[in-house]
């Protein structure tokens, strides 16, 4: 495309950005207060009637256009440390439903409510925060607007105290939440704040605003306005001071290698520059204690993509990390310290030795990040020393859109004999544009690479979606020079350009069939001077029931042309021949079952044509809660690959089954075992957690990797880590 047409591009969604008005939200008052209430999970002090309650919510589900059934009161009190909030939720019955009492847990199917703070007004960014009837808490942040479920993160962690009780035909709760805890601008008055609330028993979800049934009920651009009655003046230490000590046992049974015991100590500090700008160090890292990554049975030709657990990465992770598009991705933090071993295809940990990352807001409508992170050399794997610098602008134009630019730079450092490349450099253009009421959405962007040897390298593409209560209609273009390279990103495929619509009606119900309607979704690949490489034409039907269940079902033809021989199964049968094309037609299912029972599980089916001969599987999760101490679940991938001799004939299991214990609010162990006969490898993650402080825990941690074919241990590890959170 030429620079013309992206000028183009970009000019019109400027213009769009800025022709729609803001519909009009419900507001509240903060009161101010000079004695704190005791949080104890029963807002029925006196001093809580001083605030006038949020309440009249109304659902999203199963309509959008009546009031809750059982209403939803809350309030808020500060002082010049705090914000106190008291919360009533009127019940059908004492029969409520939680997953278990682990923090962080997943709103779905169980009781709970989630209270939003845009604390910057910009409908763009916000942190949130939650509890459920047995008093166990959730916080995190919504980014990009919250236009898309993964614009809601529940990774972040961070202090405050929450307690609840329960009642014959209510539960209530009480929070506070340190103003320190937060990102906000001082000198203001307002925020913008929306809650909603998962009743189990009259089986509705509920917001404080009305916000239309095919939008997620955490989108930022459905938020009403919270003012505190006297500003906002918050005082105390700004700084807090994580460290951790750690010991671990290891043994690579594979290299023959001895068992090593070592030991660990380092920390993370974070620094509140400005109520809006933070700054966070790290020295000698340590993420032992993160989850494994799920496995996953990979038929594909391109890299897998796994989300970002580590907790230093994730506090403004949206500033860094979403440029581009999900497969053109100019920094993806994952790159910075971690690295697959390819003489097992196993996830290993490069040592990270300290890192930077500066980032916020400077003023209401300009965020700035600034991110240097340097890595050790690791002489078994041969990587060298590496140097990671981001740097971030993003300025906010009308309501909800903005703009920003990104600098991506990879410096090998302290070899300069490497015959590696000594850096790679990316810079990324963006515009991201989202209307006050969210009928349009939608981004442009560029990117352009620099290496040695490269002048040529760029990325560059489009997405908007038209969103009616009716109907959506999106369009999305992208596009991959040959040589392009973000050494620090995501971007599993280049030289290519990629067209993609997708159109969809929504039609709705009011008996057993909540909302149902169809949809086809249109995806072509063209190389540039050959023609079309892929391409997968899909038509789907989906339904949602009012007692929660979903069903979708889909036709998909797909065609690919090969350009290099390939094994779809990764088995080390007869690759397929290169310089070929493949056209093929498969039906699939995703079926869902109501998670509010005890006994839940989801079934996706796959059977038809897969390249030259035929594929038959599924994936089914099941899911046991034992409330509220337990709950079991188990995973099952099978799928047949049936392709004429001599190429794969061969089934491919992944079995992952996994125990969470929650024996107290502050003691957790949990279970995880996984088999994939594709990577022949059996991999048991045990990870027991006692949270003596708040936000501060001693893990012990047991992985164990064995290969199937022949049965013999990998390598085995034991860490027991100590972190502590001190403020100051």
């Amino acid at each position: 495309m030429s620079l013309a047409r992206r000028l183009t591009a970009f000019h019109l969604l400027f213009f769009l950005g800025s022709g729609l008005l803001h519909a009009q939200f419900p507001d509240l008052t903060v009161v101010s207060v000079r004695e704190a209430p005791v949080i104890d999970g029963m807002p029925d002090e006196a001093i809580w009637q001083t605030a006038t309650p949020a309440t009249d919510f109304v659902q999203i589900f199963p309509t959008d256009s009546l009031p809750a059934r059982r209403d939803t009161e809350i309030r808020f009190l500060y002082d010049e440390q705090n914000l106190y909030i008291g919360i009533y939720c009127h019940a059908a019955g004492p029969d409520f439903v939680v997953p278990n009492l682990r923090r962080d847990y997943r709103a779905g199917g169980s009781d709970n409510i989630t209270l939003i703070f845009d604390t910057f007004g910009d409908q763009t960014n916000a942190f949130f925060f939650g509890i459920n009837p047995y008093g166990v808490r959730r916080e995190g942040l919504i980014a990009n607007g919250g236009n898309d479920v993964r614009d809601f993160s529940e990774s972040w962690d961070n202090r405050w105290h929450g307690e609840a009780q329960r009642g014959a035909d209510f539960w209530s709760a009480e929070l506070v939440i340190p103003f320190r805890t937060l990102r906000y601008n001082r000198e203001g008055r307002n925020w913008r704040f929306n809650a909603y609330r998962f009743d189990t028993q009259s089986n509705e979800r509920t917001n404080w605003t009305q916000i239309p049934r095919n939008q997620w009920m955490f989108n930022l651009g459905y938020t009403g306005e919270m003012r505190f009655a006297d500003g906002l003046n918050a005082t105390g230490g700004r700084i807090s001071v994580i460290p951790y000590v750690s010991g671990n046992y290891a043994q690579d049974f594979e290299n023959n290698g001895d068992p090593d015991l070592d030991g660990a100590v380092g920390g993370d500090a974070k620094i509140a520059v400005t109520s809006g700008l933070n700054l966070d160090l790290t020295v000698n890292p340590d993420f032992s204690q993160v989850e494994v990554d799920r496995q996953v049975t990979d038929l594909s030709r391109f890299e897998l993509f796994f989300p970002e657990r580590r907790q230093f990465f994730l506090e403004n992770a949206d500033l860094f990390g979403s440029f581009g598009s999900r497969q053109i991705n100019p920094f993806f933090s994952r790159r910075i310290g971690i690295v697959r071993d390819t003489t097992n295809n196993l996830t290993v940990a490069n040592p990270i030795q300290y890192g930077a990352r500066l980032s916020g807001k400077v003023s209401d409508n300009l965020r700035v990040g600034l991110l240097n992170m340097q890595t050790a050399d690791n002489e078994t794997l041969g990587l060298l020393r590496q140097n990671h610098t981001v740097a971030v602008l993003q300025q906010r134009i009308f309501e909800r859109s903005n703009v920003g630019v990104i600098f991506v730079n990879k410096q090998s450092v302290g070899r300069p004999d490497s015959i590696a490349p000594d850096h790679n450099r990316v810079v990324g253009f963006d515009y991201n544009i989202a209307t006050p009421n969210n009928v349009l959405t939608g981004k442009a962007f560029y990117q352009h690479a620099f290496r040695p040897a490269t002048n040529a390298a760029y990325a560059q593409g489009l997405r908007l979606t038209y969103l009616k209560r009716r109907f959506s209609l999106t369009w999305r273009h992208r596009q991959v020079s040959e040589d392009f390279e973000a050494a620090v990103g995501f971007v599993p495929r280049t030289n290519y350009f990629r067209i993609n619509p997708e159109a969809r009606l929504f039609i709705y119900d009011k008996g057993r069939v909540n909302e149902q309607g169809p949809g086809v979704d249109v995806n072509y690949f063209f190389q540039p001077g050959f023609g079309k490489t892929d391409h997968q034409l899909t038509l789907f039907y989906a339904w949602r029931m009012e007692n929660t269940t979903s069903l979708r079902l889909e036709l998909s033809h797909q065609y690919t042309w090969l350009f290099n021989e390939f094994d779809p199964s990764k088995t080390d049968a007869e690759p397929l021949p290169a310089g070929q094309a493949y056209r093929y037609v498969s039906l699939t299912g995703n079926y869902r079952s109501d998670r509010r029972k005890a006994f839940s599980y989801a079934v996706r089916p796959y059977i038809g044509e897969f390249f030259n001969g035929y594929r038959y599987g599924a994936n089914v999760d099941l899911n046991l809660r034992l409330q509220p101490y337990a709950q079991l679940a188990l995973n099952l991938d099978y799928n047949y690959l049936d392709l004429p001799e001599p190429y794969a004939q061969t089934g491919i299991f992944l079995i992952g089954p996994r125990a969470d214990l929650t024996f107290t609010k502050q003691l957790f162990l949990t279970a995880f075992f996984q088999y994939n006969s594709q990577s022949e490898n059996l991999n048991i993650n045990t990870r027991f957690q006692w949270r003596f402080a708040p936000v501060s825990d001693f893990f012990l941690v047991y992985t164990d990797n064995y290969g199937t074919l022949p049965f013999g241990v990998r390598n085995r590890a034991l860490v027991a880590k100590l972190t502590y959170w001190l403020n100051l």
